[in-house]
């Protein structure tokens, strides 16, 4: 098949047809067409892909290999296309979206249900995916995703809009039982020679960005212990494990372990992460603005809030900019 060949997709439609129904006597009646016009469409996806599709020696005839695979993915793209007439002209008489929304673990674990509580009453249909930020960029830029919130500002992405929704800095958290105030990076680093470090996985956007700049302030200890999630990481620290670099949000995401943590807002730390809201740029831009109204709202309203409940002061390493300063990039 040509490379720039595009596959006819009603043929893709029939030969589904024939897949589920088993022969292409019960696909033409599916169809609305003739037994050969059925036999012809396949023989030409079989030209087409340069492969065998149905074995025509059995009864009922079977899918080979090739033929499986594409019933599997046809059969997804023959529904999404059955409904795309309906989406088309519900978005042009101002219908509510369909919308998928990927959210990074942190976010969802302490605004998500915040934040889809107040999303449902502007779609149609909601699908949430949580994840790693690097995860939720690739399905983005895939178009698996319709908006994210994630780490990473997917800043070599030409085609992506973004908006910061906050700023935070970085702390350390020890075990409570330790006793032994950090005032700055000698003493982080002097902490370090006795108690080891537990760090999130570094491939993770936030353990890659804090063991990068760890090394930069000269703070080297062994890699014995490595977490994905931040509720498992404060877990380990409150059991007088380790000590760790954390943030305000993946603080209140371990909210069950951190009455049994120390924290250390040490300003020579100088370490900040910002969450934004992406999408694709000209895709439901009205929506957008929304969607950043919204996300604003539940950061202000819920995760503050019980950020200041922890009692630890964490909330003031948290920057919100100004409403009348905001940006989109």
């Amino acid at each position: 098949m040509s490379g720039n060949r595009l596959i006819d997709m009603y043929a893709v439609q029939v030969f589904v047809a024939v897949a589920e129904e088993g022969s292409m006597s019960g696909a033409a009646g599916r169809m609305g067409i003739s037994q050969s016009g059925v036999s012809q469409m396949v023989r030409q996806l079989e030209d087409e892909l340069g492969v065998i599709l149905v074995d025509r020696t059995t009864r009922p005839l079977t899918l080979t290999p090739f033929g499986l695979a594409l019933r599997n993915r046809g059969a997804i793209l023959s529904e999404e296309l059955c409904n795309l007439k309906a989406q088309v002209l519900d978005a042009g008489r101002g219908v509510k979206p369909d919308l998928r929304i990927g959210l990074v673990d942190s976010f969802a674990a302490t605004c998500g249900s915040a934040f889809t509580r107040q999303m449902l009453g502007r779609v149609s249909q909601l699908s949430v995916r949580t994840g790693l930020s690097p995860q939720q960029g690739e399905s983005l830029l895939r178009r698996d995703l319709d908006l994210i919130i994630t780490s990473d500002p997917l800043m070599d992405a030409n085609d992506v809009v973004r908006y910061r929704l906050f700023t935070e800095r970085y702390f350390v958290i020890t075990p409570r039982s330790l006793n032994q105030p950090l005032h700055s990076i000698d003493d982080i680093r002097a902490m370090a020679n006795v108690l080891p470090v537990v760090r999130f996985n570094r491939l993770s956007q936030v353990g890659l960005q804090i063991e990068r700049h760890m090394r930069g302030l000269n703070v080297r200890v062994p890699n014995r212990l490595e977490l994905d999630n931040a509720d498992a990481l404060t877990a380990m620290v409150a059991e007088g494990i380790g000590w760790a670099v954390t943030s305000p949000m993946c603080f209140l995401q371990a909210c069950t372990w951190v009455e049994n943590v120390t924290a250390h807002l040490v300003p020579q730390l100088s370490l900040e992460r910002s969450l934004y809201l992406v999408a694709r740029r000209n895709e439901y831009s009205a929506f957008f603005a929304d969607a950043c109204e919204t996300a604003r709202s539940v950061i202000l309203d819920t995760f503050l809030p019980r950020l200041a409940a922890l009692g630890k002061g964490v909330e003031t390493l948290v920057t919100i900019d100004e409403e009348d300063s905001r940006e989109y990039f």
